[in-house]
């Protein structure tokens, strides 16, 4: 993998900010491959990759122009990109998770259960969600590979473009930030 000039980046953010469509096509063909893998690592699917990419794309085409320092246009994009396969990857678990509790919910009543006790499983998964997405970006993003993804730590150094030890540090931190946070809920 080539490394990317972030200064001629930037230049090329600066005239997409102006309008330049020339200026963004460049900027799409420089970072396209690096945040194709990315979305194909986190997302596991060639098509979901290349829609992720899509929609990460046309934010920032839209926004380009509130883009403070063009020298973070890479961690600006991988943040967008983060951020839409997150979302489709969540909205995809949530079909899944609608037709299964649908399903399961005469299953459940049958077996003398509490449906209250599954509700409050999930409003402690979504909980356990929001204090995930309020890490850092690296750790949330390690995180949700690891555990969500069921990534390997080779996979996710690969997709994040970072080291193995980054990933097993990201890891660390963001398991004992969790586990901090987590302690205040009980």
């Amino acid at each position: 993998m080539r490394a990317l000039d972030y200064n001629y980046l930037a230049s090329l953010v600066r005239k997409a900010q102006t309008g330049d469509s020339n200026a963004f096509a460049e900027l799409y063909v420089a970072t396209y491959q690096q945040q194709y893998r990315y979305a194909y690592k986190y997302l596991k699917d060639e098509q979901l990759a290349q829609d992720a990419l899509q929609e990460t794309f046309i934010h920032a085409l839209r926004n380009i122009t509130k883009l403070q320092n063009p020298q973070l246009f890479i961690a600006w994009l991988n943040r967008i990109n983060f951020r839409t396969c997150y979302d489709l990857a969540k909205s995809l678990h949530k079909d899944k998770l609608d037709e299964y509790s649908s399903e399961k919910i005469e299953d459940i009543r049958d077996d003398n259960g509490h449906p209250e006790d599954e509700i409050v499983e999930v409003d402690s998964k979504k909980y356990i969600m929001g204090q995930v997405m309020n890490l850092p970006l690296t750790e949330s993003q390690v995180i949700l590979m690891k555990y969500y993804q069921n990534m390997t730590n080779d996979d996710i150094a690969e997709a994040m473009n970072i080291s193995r030890s980054t990933v097993k540090r990201c890891l660390k931190s963001g398991r004992e930030r969790l586990a901090r946070l987590l302690s205040e809920f009980r």
